[in-house]
Parts: structure tokens; sequence; C-alpha cells
């Protein structure tokens, strides 16, 4: 390889590394039942904002949120982690992007329940919900978002 070459390949390598449309995307690790559908179609959801997702089908999702200090208040049908943060349920992809853009000291965020119209709950309904963050020594959750319709 001339010089040349090494100094074009050089450029375009730091061109691809700089560039925010060829960043690696955040890595989701979703834990869900196997016949779940909705969150099959949360994922979905998250890959279509950019995250890549990786599905692990569990019968056992008591022991995941057990095992990642959910409250029964918080929990949801499925539980996924994305770079250290527990997300739980049906969390819009703007909410999690905007977490792991803030950093806030949180254990991770939730949306309680399964809401119509949330990521992954679209069946024509829309109910008001809230995503909660709560902190790892209290897991008092406090709103982080809220969506509400008319």
């Amino acid at each position: 390889m001339t010089p040349l070459h090494r100094l074009i390949l050089a450029g375009a390598l730091a061109s691809a590394a700089a560039s925010p449309a060829l960043a690696e995307a955040p890595l989701v690790e979703m834990h869900k039942d196997p016949n779940c559908g909705c969150c099959t179609a949360w994922a979905e959801h998250m890959e279509a904002a950019g995250f890549e997702v990786r599905q692990h089908a569990t019968r056992d999702m008591r022991a995941v949120k057990i095992e990642h200090g959910l409250t029964p208040g918080l929990a949801s049908c499925h539980t996924a982690v994305v770079d250290g943060y527990v997300i739980e349920g049906h969390v819009p992809a703007a909410d999690v992007r905007r977490l792991l853009d803030e950093r806030p000291d949180l254990a991770g965020l939730a949306v309680p329940g399964m809401p119509h119209g949330s990521p992954g709950m679209e069946t024509g309904r829309h109910d008001d919900y809230a995503v909660l963050g709560w902190h790892h020594d209290d897991r008092t959750p406090s709103v982080f978002a809220e969506y509400t319709h008319d």
C-alpha cells in the first residue's frame, strides 16, 4: 500500500468513527416470556429508534425482576438492561435515549403495567401513563416523563 493510499484509508476510518450514523447502536438486553407479543413489539420499537435488542426468553420473569431490584409497583411484562440501567416495561425509546444522554443517578426507568398506547401496546386506545425513575438506594419512584391523551 502506498503512503497516499494509507493516508486516504486513515481519513476514511477517522470520518467513519466520527459519524453518528455509523456509531455503534446501544445494546438492549431484554428478558421476556417466550409467548409475549407486546414485548416483541416493544423490541421492534426500540430497533426502529436505532437500538440493538437481544431478546432472552424465560418463563421465570419474577426471578429476573428480583435480580434487577424491581418492586411489584414498578413491574410490567418485560425487563431490559441498557448500559447499566434497568428498563422495565413499555418505556418509549425517546426516554431511554434521554436517560443515556443525561446519565442521571437512577437505577432505571419503568412504565408499570401495560398501558394502552405505549410503545408495543398500540391497541387503538390511549391511556395516560408516566415513565418512572428510581434510585438504587431508594426505590420510591419519581416521574421522569408523562404521556397524556385527550
